[in-house]
């Protein structure tokens, strides 16, 4: 038994982590009391001020926060007014606000809880005072923040919270209203009456809002490359997770599942990877907070608003030591204002797999069998062939292989597949008042694999909260639970005590179909053990997973509160304080009637019990200022401070020989306990961070970031990280030169350079460990036997962060007033001081230690088109995505050229994956296929053997062993044999380009989606078919494209003959496949409901609608699917190992709201 421990005694101190856990508690308790506290100034009944030589403008600031009105001007009024002194105790408003107007050239009016400002001699000529109220056409709400300008002047106005605004104007001035949301709407002033006005929604101005990091922008003031997802659009995919839904929306963003099982992780690469050996996942910052590798299940897909994606360093600098692998920021739904609104959506589905893969049938495989071991195995399935006579086993009349043909049979996928249900159902209430708003959701998803006893479950809620505490200060609060329940294990995964053979895809696989004179199909199909199996396949793969016992429990807590307080009118603090809660028990049982749990292993009937807990806590404080100076020159800075932290508690038992199977788990305590472990580990990081963006007449923009990190998980003098960036964009399509370029209606170029991180390594990983063991280091004290402890590998205090290099050039084309949109990006990303492991001197007694060595690259060019096809009363919009990366590792440690990798499956490991100096990150390597040896190759004995002739090298085996039909290999290096010696690169698992192509269409009441997704140039490494494409062993059961095997009456050179694939399959280019595609990834198809029948049945929205996942794939690839790596990993990217197949899905839904 081994035990880690790690000492620390410098650097960042680990020991304030629980006063740093104390602190946040005391800031969110603090956060809910402050908010309530603040509203306290708002009813004062009397005013109070002392001011000398003070301007208007802060006179009225002082005045709005002791009284609840609200001034309406225009700036320019008041830059004529007279400085103001006064000095009151306890005076009425109006007593107040007649000293401040006195002897100045503008005066004021007092409607309801606006104080309007306007020239005193405006009575006098033919201005007059245009008062009015905007309101919204979907709930008729008022709007607040709506721009009212008097068109072809600089004159204009804002309404307050109330709606209500107030301008100068003359009789046939024409108004102008624009709103976020809202059409921009023109009015023609004819008399000084009051206004009414209300906006018509427009979700194509919504769209125009874009999240970034720490803030917002308009879609027309991007300046750095990111895309863009919206919530409608994910949730017409049937899928559990919504990162599923990612696929093929946003280019240079690459989504794979490992596995196509329920609960299956998403892998998402960002601009390809950066790292050889840490974790090369994007940030996420969900509703703001960031988190590393989060699990996205325990989030309900109907609740994503947005999804946006940063690229380059012009826009992750501002996260620095975590935004290297780029940022994804989801924006989740909120409240509005307006009447309460109830939101259903339910669906039920099914899925199926898509492509299982074809076995030998009992003919067949009795002639593999007899070519593999001739008369024992006619013995045992053909005792009546005539060959036999005179042999005891031979059986007059007995079968023959003709019997096999027709012999029925368990066709062993139809036993572990199924046609699998799918539920998902979502209810929401939303709603609230300009001040206050909330929405209260709760979620259920029930989601059965494919493959028998495996299943998803997740039971979710959510409640958001907003208020306007006062006219300065906004309190937010967002809270999502999630319990999920995660059934069975991947097909592909190896037991840790048994033959990787074992892995439940490898034992269907191999299981035989036919059944000897011995046994019948039922024993076969109901016995544990099988009778004629051999080995580990002598183990019913049905029996062992209907009598295996995994669980996986996950609870998790997200909240996060937050004050806005704004200081000034252009300047805004913002505190928030979350936590993040994650807790997973995880457990397993394998009994009496399972390989791993046999009474004859050395374990018995066993399981375990997993426990992992994970607290991260966050602290941000930011302070932001926003303001326009002299019309046109724009200024947003940002300044800002957090402090995260994050413990992890993880705690196991196992025990071996339970005495009672029908407690599965709950029986541990009764058998015999060995491996029990826990550890505890945490990590601190600090940060500083600043941005500015300035524009100038929205047509020459400038950003600049800065960030610095201080992270626990390096030694004192590496821990602070700076990450710069700068970004230039200009305009072009607003400049007077264009004007008269109808056709082009938006052009931009964009620029940036930066740096940003990735601190993705252990907590200590440049502390030394130290272990303890009961078999390596143990001694006696006296007569007590003790543990020893003993330093495992070697502490490096030099280490450091990775850091990436990010340059982006990209244009923005708007054609035919932007029918037509086109975004070209071109960047160029370099990573260095990567952390591996490398080779020291031998004399210090270690062999390797991890280090800050070598430097990757990246680059590539992306495209995005989007288009309007139409906009008659048939709508159609299309997206077409495209990104080509090209990877190149520069340098590894001091004299070493590549890197070599591991991969598991069957009984031996494999070294099949190399990054080498000057290739891609990761490239397959192995022998050169050359089909297989024929009978011209060998010089027959007169004893009838067969020699391979001198003239010819071998495959590894001794000449006179070697037979015709045995495989055959390039020997690279004319040595005469193949040896390591001979492999070379055989595979390239980095594709050309990926994309994907979207269409949406209306007509009248139907909407239709359809998304497809392609891949091109990347290869996979398909190892089944080194296992069941000609492996020796005698009774495995071969993929069916064994049957066109070399024989003597079929010479092929397709696949080897029967045993003729060496003893230990070696991995060549035979099975190194093309794995391009396109994928026909979503069709969504929905009938909204007429408003007549909707109302007739008391609803405001309705609509039905059947969406389908996964329909086809086109692909060359011979395995279940081309969208694989079961072995995920930068340096180990498309292995293909018995992995669960991926499912088209069909769902039927309905959604309302009332």
């Amino acid at each position: 038994m081994y035990k880690n421990y790690f000492a620390y005694k410098r650097g960042m101190p680990h020991r304030n982590l629980p006063k740093f856990f104390l602190v946040m508690k005391l800031l969110s308790v603090l956060i809910f009391l402050g908010a309530f506290q603040l509203n306290a100034a708002v009813h004062a009944q009397y005013i109070s001020i002392d001011v000398k030589n003070t301007s208007l403008k802060e006179v009225f600031s002082i005045l709005t926060r002791q009284s609840n009105y609200e001034f309406m001007y225009d700036s320019q009024m008041l830059q004529n007014a007279r400085p103001v002194t006064i000095k009151v105790v306890g005076a009425t408003l109006k007593e107040v606000l007649n000293k401040c107007f006195a002897n100045q050239a503008i005066t004021y009016q007092i409607k309801e809880n606006t104080i309007i400002v306007a020239k005193a001699d405006d009575q006098s000529n033919n201005r007059i005072q245009i008062s009015g109220l905007v309101l919204s056409s979907d709930d008729g709400l008022p709007l607040p923040g709506v721009i009212v300008r008097i068109k072809g002047t600089d004159k204009s106005a804002a309404t307050n919270n109330s709606g209500q605004f107030t301008i100068s104007a003359d009789i046939g001035d024409v108004l102008v209203l624009s709103f976020i949301g809202y059409k921009t709407q023109e009015m023609v002033i004819k008399n000084d009456a009051a206004l009414k006005i209300r906006l018509i929604s427009s979700p194509t101005d919504l769209d125009n809002v874009i999240v970034t990091g720490y803030g917002t922008t308009q879609k027309s003031d991007v300046i750095s490359s990111l895309g863009v997802i919206k919530g409608e659009d994910l949730q017409k995919a049937p899928v559990k997770s919504f990162e599923e839904a990612l696929a093929g929306r946003v280019s240079g963003v690459q989504v794979t599942s490992s596995e196509g099982g329920p609960g299956a992780t998403t892998n998402i690469v960002v601009r390809g990877n950066n790292s050889l050996s840490q974790d090369n996942s994007p940030l996420w910052v969900i509703d703001g907070f960031p988190i590393e590798n989060p699990n996205n299940n325990t989030i309900n897909p109907a609740d994503v608003e947005t999804i946006t994606v940063l690229k380059d360093a012009a826009s992750t600098a501002i996260y620095g030591s975590r935004g290297a692998n780029g940022v994804i920021l989801v924006t989740t739904k909120r409240g509005k204002s307006g009447s309460p609104v109830v939101a259903f959506d339910g669906s039920y589905g099914f899925q199926r797999s898509l492509k299982l893969m074809e076995l030998l049938k009992p003919y067949e495989y009795v002639q593999l069998v007899i070519e593999r071991n001739g008369l024992v195995a006619k013995e045992r399935y053909t005792p009546g062939d005539p060959e036999l006579d005179g042999r005891p086993a031979y059986v007059p009349g007995g079968r023959t292989i003709d019997y096999y043909k027709t012999q029925p049979y368990t066709n062993w996928q139809d036993k572990l597949f199924q046609t699998a249900p799918f539920q998902n159902y979502s209810l929401s209430l939303s709603g609230g008042t300009d001040k206050s708003k909330y929405l209260i959701s709760g979620s259920t998803t029930d989601q059965d694999g494919t493959i028998l006893q495996t299943n998803f479950k997740r039971y979710q809620g959510r409640f958001v909260f907003s208020q306007e505490v006062n006219k300065k200060t906004d309190f937010n609060l967002n809270v999502n639970y999630a319990r999920t329940r995660t059934t069975g294990t991947s097909p592909s995964n190896i037991p840790t005590n048994g033959s990787a053979s074992l892995s439940l895809l490898y034992g269907i696989w191999g299981y035989r179909p036919a059944v000897s004179p011995s046994s019948s199909v039922e024993d076969q199909l109901n016995l544990p053990i099988d009778p004629d199996g051999q080995n580990a396949y002598s183990f019913n793969p049905i029996v062992q997973n209907n009598n295996t016992t995994i669980n996986a429990h996950l609870n998790n807590l997200v909240a996060n509160a937050g004050i806005d307080y704004k200081i000034l009118p252009e300047l805004t603090f913002r505190v928030t304080g979350g936590i993040n809660y994650t807790q997973r028990l995880s457990n397993a049982y394998y009994s009496a009637l399972t390989y791993q749990g046999s009474p004859s292993s050395v374990l018995g009937p066993n399981g375990f019990i997993d426990n992992y807990a994970l607290t991260n806590l966050v602290n941000e404080n930011t302070l932001n200022y926003k303001k326009v100076f002299n019309r046109y020159h724009s200024v947003n800075l940002l300044g800002g401070f957090s402090i995260q932290g994050a413990k992890l508690t993880t705690s196991r038992a196992l025990a071996s020989k339970v005495p009672n199977d029908i407690l599965g788990v709950s029986g541990l305590d009764e058998g015999t306990p060995y491996a029990i472990s826990s550890g505890s580990t945490q990590n601190f990081l600090s940060s500083y961070f600043s941005r500015v963006n300035y524009n100038y007449k929205s047509k020459y923009y400038f950003s600049g970031v800065i960030r610095a990190d201080g992270s626990s998980k390096f030694a004192p003098g590496n821990q602070w990280g700076y990450f710069p960036s700068a970004a230039v964009s200009w305009n072009i399509g607003r400049e007077d030169f264009m004007k008269n370029i109808s056709s082009v209606s938006a052009l931009k170029f964009r620029a940036s350079y930066g740096t940003s991180g990735n601190n993705r390594i252990g907590d200590y990983a440049y502390l030394s460990p130290i272990n303890q063991s009961d078999i390596s280091s143990t001694y006696t004290f006296g007569n007590t036997y003790m543990k020893g402890s003993y330093q495992s590998g070697l502490a490096n205090e030099e280490l450091k962060w990775e850091t990436t290099a990010i340059t982006d050039l990209g244009l923005d084309f708007g054609f035919l007033k932007n029918r037509i949109e086109l975004t070209v990006d071109y960047y160029r990303k370099i990573t260095s001081d990567l952390l591996l492991q490398a080779t020291t001197p031998g004399h210090i007694g270690y062999t390797s230690a991890i280090q800050n060595i070598g430097s990757v690259r990246n680059s590539g060019w992306e495209f995005s088109l989007n288009t309007v096809n139409s906009d008659k009363a048939l709508k159609w919009s299309s997206n077409f995505n495209i990104s080509f990366n090209r990877n190149e590792v520069l340098a590894l440690s001091s004299g070493q050229r590549g890197l070599i990798s591991q991969v598991s499956y069957n009984i031996n490991p494999a070294f099949p994956y190399v990054a080498i100096v000057g290739g891609p990150i990761s490239q397959i390597i192995g022998f050169k296929w050359l089909g297989n040896y024929q009978y011209e190759d060998f010089d027959l004995l007169p004893n009838g053997a067969y020699v391979l002739k001198g003239n010819l090298p071998t495959n590894g085996s001794a000449r006179t062993a070697m037979q015709p039909g045995d495989i055959k290999y390039e020997d690279i290096n004319q040595d005469g044999t193949i040896t390591d010696a001979d492999k070379v690169v055989i595979g390239n698992p980095n594709p050309l380009f990926t994309g994907g192509f979207s269409n949406n269409f209306n007509f009248k009441n139907f909407d239709l989606s359809i998304l497809l997704t392609y891949s091109y140039g990347n290869d996979i490494l398909n190892a089944n078919r080194l296992i069941f494409e000609g492996m020796p062993d005698s009774y495995t059961n071969q993929f069916a494209s064994y049957a066109n095997r070399w024989t003597p009456e079929n010479q092929t050179n397709l696949y080897p003959r029967a045993g003729g694939a060496t003893t230990i399959p070696a991995v060549s280019s035979r099975v190194v496949e093309d794995g391009s595609f396109l994928r026909l990834q979503t069709v969504s198809l929905g009938y909204n409901l007429p408003k007549k029948m909707s109302e007739s049945i008391k609803v405001k929205n309705a609509r039905i609608y059947a969406s389908a996942q996964n329909l086809a794939v086109w692909s060359k690839y011979q395995g279940s699917d081309p969208e694989v790596s079961t072995r995920p990993g930068a340096l180990t990217q498309g292995f293909d190992y018995a992995a669960y197949p991926r499912s088209f899905t069909m769902t039927f839904g309905l959604n309302f709201s009332f």
